[in-house]
């Protein structure tokens, strides 16, 4: 391991904004912010572009970026301190573990930014809008709670709105590349590291927004797999 990410993982430990796996959080953010605040996540965060760009436009929200790589949390978390953004904090912790930290109803909005397309089909179940992960954001999402996702992948995209149309998910928007699209909202011109590496070499970003239901999705992942399956084959 570098020197680099040594000197970050040993700096976070002192940030303020920072929890590690915390224990008992669920139910009591709002003694970490130190107010009842709505609460949006910032899922795989990276660098956590997302969660400090929103938390500095909406001061009377609360945003939390979520990631295992406390090398890339560094990032935004010093950012946010040295901007004085109170309304940002950072939990790293595996994605897989996130109900663990959060109660019923606590949470009101996701984001997922560049997250791993996850390519192979084997892995699909790794995609973090697979109906695996979208019962975990349930758990503590509010009902009709918003899920954002923006991606450079068309592989993800596509996947995406397959999962909205098997399981009937209220769909909000979806924009095949919203550097055209007349209605950009100031959230989507927020950009991030890997949005400018443009790692899929689509010159295009791709955005879903999509609301879950209150009740658990079903589990209807083998015809998914079955889906993504035929559409591989048809397209290949």
């Amino acid at each position: 391991m570098g020197q680099k990410k040594l000197l970050r993982f040993e700096a976070i430990k002192g940030f303020p904004n920072v929890l590690q796996n915390p224990e008992g959080m669920g139910g009591n953010w709002h003694k970490q912010f130190g107010n009842h605040h709505p609460i949006t996540l910032e899922l795989a965060c990276g660098k956590a572009e997302y969660t400090v760009g929103l938390a500095a436009m909406y001061p009377e929200r609360n945003f939390i970026g979520v990631d295992v790589k406390g090398n890339r949390l560094y990032v935004g978390a010093k950012n946010s301190i040295a901007a004085n953004i109170s309304n940002s904090a950072f939990l790293r912790t595996q994605i897989d573990r996130i109900a663990t930290y959060f109660n019923k109803n606590e949470v009101n909005e996701i984001w997922i930014t560049f997250p791993d397309p996850q390519l192979r089909r084997s892995r699909a179940k790794k995609r973090l809008t697979h109906p695996k992960f979208l019962r975990l954001y349930q758990q503590f999402l509010s009902p009709g709670g918003l899920v954002h996702l923006k991606t450079d992948s068309p592989v993800l995209y596509r996947f995406t709105l397959m999962v909205i149309d098997l399981h009937r998910l209220e769909m909000v928007e979806h924009q095949d590349d919203i550097h055209s699209w007349d209605g950009i909202t100031p959230e989507l011109k927020i950009k991030t590291h890997y949005e400018g590496l443009d790692i899929a070499g689509s010159n295009r970003i791709h955005y879903i927004s999509f609301r879950l239901p209150e009740q658990p999705l079903q589990d209807l992942d083998d015809e998914l797999q079955e889906l993504v399956k035929k559409h591989e084959e048809a397209t290949s």
